[in-house]
């Protein structure tokens, strides 16, 4: 992680977007190039700089993180998204992780937590505060897909090549990263992406991560405590 890397707050909490500001930029590899109050503005702000990370809250006036964070999965893939949150409860966390939030950081450990969770998360890497790390894993890894029942026969219907980005994408690796890896472009990345979402039934990276994890095509040691 050579290159300083961008980051967007998004909290209504003056003092505690300050706070977590002031973590952040102490380590000289990120910086924090925007803050912003509500959900909304937090969405402009983030099409605007293209952040290579956001720190959400759950809890906002306008609309809550999750819906921060769907959306900006589907119009910003490349940007990786962190939940902060009071809330500890293993429903909130499972919903952010379902909308595309790959790390989860209670707010009253952040000071000791949250720089470790930007490392793991930037690198494609899972992260869940330890506290409730494996009760998170294990109920995401039982959850049923909607809509399917996928076999191995299924995953037998992909392309070589899509079985390779599904694996990829199921590591946490961004549309960008996999076309560098795998010198093709990001928009053949995403048709990839869609093809495999259609030919498996499934409509989230969530879902295709609980796939990959029951067919042992990645580790659940990916998720860090």
């Amino acid at each position: 992680m050579s290159q300083t890397k961008n980051i967007l707050i998004i909290d209504d909490h003056p003092l505690f977007r300050e706070g977590l500001k002031t973590i952040v930029e102490r380590d000289k590899r990120f910086k924090v190039v925007g803050e912003a109050g509500n959900g909304r503005q937090g969405l402009k702000m983030a099409r605007q700089l293209k952040p290579d990370l956001s720190v959400v809250d759950i809890s906002l006036p306008d609309i809550n993180g999750v819906q921060v964070a769907t959306e900006m999965r589907s119009h910003l893939p490349d940007t990786k998204i962190m939940i902060v949150s009071m809330h500890s409860k293993i429903d909130y966390i499972a919903e952010a992780f379902q909308a595309g939030a790959t790390g989860y950081v209670a707010k009253d450990s952040a000071s000791d937590r949250l720089i470790q969770g930007i490392e793991s998360v930037l690198k494609g890497e899972y992260f869940l505060d330890s506290s409730v790390s494996h009760q998170v894993v294990e109920k995401l890894m039982k959850f049923p897909v909607k809509d399917a029942k996928i076999t191995d026969a299924d995953y037998g219907s992909l392309t070589p090549r899509e079985q390779e980005v599904m694996r990829l994408l199921a590591e946490g690796s961004t549309p960008k990263e996999i076309a560098d890896k795998l010198c093709i472009s990001p928009k053949t990345v995403e048709n990839h992406r869609a093809n495999i979402m259609k030919k498996l039934g499934i409509h989230s990276t969530m879902e295709l991560v609980r796939y990959a994890a029951r067919l042992g095509l990645i580790d659940v040691e990916l998720w860090k405590e």
